[in-house]
């Protein structure tokens, strides 16, 4: 069960994998062509892009025209995909949304220390979250309370002791 003490950064990560683009690109550097794209109205998006983009419908017409771009140039990669796969990013689109400031930064952050971690944490990372996935949904609801329930020194310690994989060729 202690293999479980990364969970939410785990579940963080896996909830917002697409949803880091929603952010705007950084401003462009001094210099450089600032002109602006000028903004899109939501009724001027073609079909498939108000598909994928319906949960950014309510707030679409006030964002800055910047931060269209970067969406609409993200959706046209989203309308290439299954529709399932579509689905699940209007999903995320929707939690991210719905989350506080503080939580998207915390979700910055810990997306963040994910991209900065030694390879071999990510792939640990990863495994152990491929292994959460396939549990059925009654223990992993459980391993989430648990996971709660337990201090930041109890989830420290559980890192400490969670299964490490034996080096290549071992």
């Amino acid at each position: 069960m202690t293999r479980f003490a990364l969970l939410p950064l785990l579940l963080a990560l896996a909830a917002l994998a697409p949803l880091h683009a929603q952010d705007a690109p950084p401003p462009p550097p001094p210099g450089a062509d600032a002109t602006l794209p000028p903004p899109r109205p939501w009724r001027n998006l073609d079909p498939a892009q108000q598909e994928v983009l319906a949960p950014l419908r309510d707030q679409w017409d006030t964002m800055p025209p910047q931060r269209q771009s970067h969406l609409l140039k993200r959706a046209e990669h989203w309308v290439t995909l299954p529709p399932d796969r579509r689905e699940e990013i209007r999903e995320r689109i929707a939690r991210w949304q719905q989350m506080t400031p503080e939580e998207r930064q915390r979700a910055r952050a810990n997306m963040h220390k994910f991209h900065h971690l030694p390879p071999d944490q990510r792939e640990r990372l990863h495994d152990a979250y491929e292994h959460f996935q396939n549990l059925p949904v009654d223990q992993r609801e459980r391993l989430l309370r648990q996971w709660r329930s337990q201090t930041v020194e109890q989830r420290l310690q559980g890192l400490d002791h969670s299964p490490r994989r034996p080096p290549p060729g071992h």
